[in-house]
C-alpha cells in the first residue's frame, strides 16, 4: 500500500477501533466490565482507572464486583459510579462493591440497539471525513509533480479502504445489536 494511503488506512482503523471501545462500553444485560473503562477514581488527587485501584470481576452473569485494594477508596470508586451514567446504584459490604444489573426490558433493548446504531452512523461518517480529507490532500498533489493516473489510483485506494471500514462498522453494529436483542 503506498504510503500516502497508509497514513489515511491508519487513521480509519484508530476511528474503528474508537468505535468498538464505545461499543463495549454499552451494556448489554449481561454484566460487562468494560462498562467501567471510562469511569475515574480520585486516588490521591489523581484521577485513576478503577480497575487500577481494585480487583474487578465478574462473579454471576449480571454482577460486577470491585474489590479495591485500599479500603478508603470505597467510598470514592461509589461516588464515581454514582455520578456516571451507568445507571446502577452500587451497594457494599465493608469490604467490596457490587453492581446488579437488572434485566433489561424490550424497550430499554431496543434503546440501546438505536444508540449502537446512531454511533455506528457517527462512526461511518468519521470514515468518510477521512476519505474526503485524502481525497483533498490527493487533488493538492496533482499541482506536484504527480500524474493525474496515480492520483486515480490513490482515490481508488482510499475508496476501497473506506468501503471496507465501513463494511466493518456494519458488520459491528450487526453484532452488538444481536447481543442486546438476546435476552
Amino acid at each position: 500500500m503506498d504510503a500516502r494511503v497508509q497514513v489515511y488506512s491508519d487513521k480509519m482503523q484508530k476511528a474503528y477501533e474508537f468505535l468498538e471501545a464505545d461499543f463495549a462500553a454499552i451494556r448489554a444485560g449481561r454484566a460487562n466490565p468494560h462498562v467501567l473503562d471510562k469511569l475515574r477514581v480520585d486516588y490521591y488527587g489523581t484521577p485513576t482507572p478503577i480497575q487500577q485501584v481494585g480487583n474487578v470481576t465478574v462473579p454471576e452473569a449480571r454482577i460486577i464486583q470491585i474489590a479495591p485494594w485500599e479500603k478508603s477508596l470505597i467510598k470514592e470508586i461509589e461516588k464515581a459510579i454514582m455520578t456516571s451514567d451507568i445507571g446502577i446504584n452500587p451497594s457494599n459490604d465493608g469490604n467490596v462493591i457490587r453492581l446488579v444489573f437488572p434485566e433489561l426490558t424490550e424497550e430499554r433493548r431496543k434503546d440501546l440497539v438505536k444508540e449502537v446504531k446512531k454511533k455506528g452512523e457517527e462512526g461511518k461518517v468519521a470514515i468518510r471525513n477521512i476519505r474526503r480529507d485524502g481525497n483533498d490532500a490527493f487533488k493538492k498533489l496533482a499541482k506536484t509533480e504527480v500524474s493525474e493516473d496515480e492520483i486515480k489510483g490513490l482515490e481508488d485506494d482510499l475508496q476501497k479502504l473506506t468501503d471496507k471500514y465501513v463494511k466493518d462498522i456494519d458488520a459491528l453494529i450487526d453484532s452488538k445489536s444481536k447481543e442486546i436483542m438476546t435476552v
